[in-house]
């Protein structure tokens, strides 16, 4: 059944200035220890100050310590008022074990934006449902100590400032092909397939009115098929305004055209202004958007807009 509406408005964490603190967390799996400093350094770069969770390095099995540890992470960065935005480390798995423990009033006591994707969408998912609070689906991507600068801008955008932003699909992008003309608008909401299913029921927010973002990893046809016959089974994708999709990057090299193909016939089945040919996910250069934020869908002019 799907999930009460959402709270409206939509709160919108603070901008930040020169000299706030972010925190590294790791609500999943354990990151590698130069990607986090590489990171570090570049949001240090930017005039922010910088630390790590206690727990952020730790390992057990594919988690990044404990759910115990992991939760306190989380929470007292929420509930530490020199923190002003939270950055997950990484995704991988985990954070689905410890979505409904969040400490809700502290996060409605001080709003801060939490910065990650993939396996850290159930979290957003949560934030969203729970709190009526944005977040920022994405990551710092930095390579060879280098931030890749289309995505870093828009996350240093994002953090700092809230004015128009355009994104326009990429033609390159396979998803692209998906696009069906109309235009929508509504709350952003949704992220990794796989995180949206293990969400459904208990952490997914209601869709009504929203534009659903759809982005995978890893995926086989019959899995993409199975997770969006769910979720309209269960009624999730009633009232949907429209749909973003993003990379669905397939587990077999060369999937593409039939993942391509499943996902055109539930586009199809629910008639609705699709976009698709985002960089968004787990593909080339991708970006960062905001989670629960006001967005545009125009698939005629193939423009994303907040």
């Amino acid at each position: 059944m799907p999930a009460p509406a959402l709270r409206r408005p939509i709160i919108l964490p603070p901008k930040l200035q020169p000299g706030d603190l972010i925190r590294f967390v790791s609500p999943a799996s354990t990151p590698e220890r130069d990607n986090v400093m590489a990171r570090a350094a570049v949001l240090e770069s930017w005039g922010f100050r910088v630390d790590i969770a206690p727990h952020a390095f730790d390992r057990s099995g594919f988690l990044a310590g404990s759910d115990d540890d992991r939760l306190a992470d989380l929470n007292e960065a929420f509930k530490d008022p020199a923190v002003r935005a939270i950055m997950a480390t990484r995704g991988g798995k985990g954070s689905y074990r410890i979505a409904d423990r969040l400490d809700l009033a502290a996060v409605k006591a001080d709003p801060k934006w939490l910065v990650g994707f993939s396996d850290i969408t159930i979290l957003q998912c949560a934030l969203l449902r729970g709190a009526g609070l944005a977040s920022l689906h994405g990551a710092l991507l930095v390579e060879e100590g280098e931030a890749e600068p289309e995505n870093a801008a828009l996350l240093h955008h994002f953090l700092t400032r809230w004015g128009e932003v355009r994104i326009t699909a990429r033609l390159d992008e396979p998803t692209a092909l998906l696009t069906r003309p109309g235009a929508a608008s509504g709350p952003l909401v949704g992220g990794n397939l796989a995180m949206l299913v293990t969400a459904a029921g208990w952490m997914l927010p209601n869709l009504s009115g929203t534009i659903l973002l759809l982005e995978a990893v890893d995926c086989q046809p019959g899995e993409v098929d199975r997770a969006l016959t769910m979720l309209c089974k269960a009624g999730h994708l009633d009232g949907l305004a429209g749909i973003a999709i993003g990379q669905m990057l397939p587990a077999e090299e060369g999937r593409d055209a039939v993942i391509l193909r499943v996902l055109q016939e539930h586009i199809d089945a629910l008639g609705l202004p699709v976009l698709g040919g985002l960089p968004i996910g787990h593909g080339e250069r991708p970006l960062t958007v905001p989670f629960g934020a006001h967005v545009r869908l125009d698939g005629e002019a193939l423009t994303f807009a907040f």
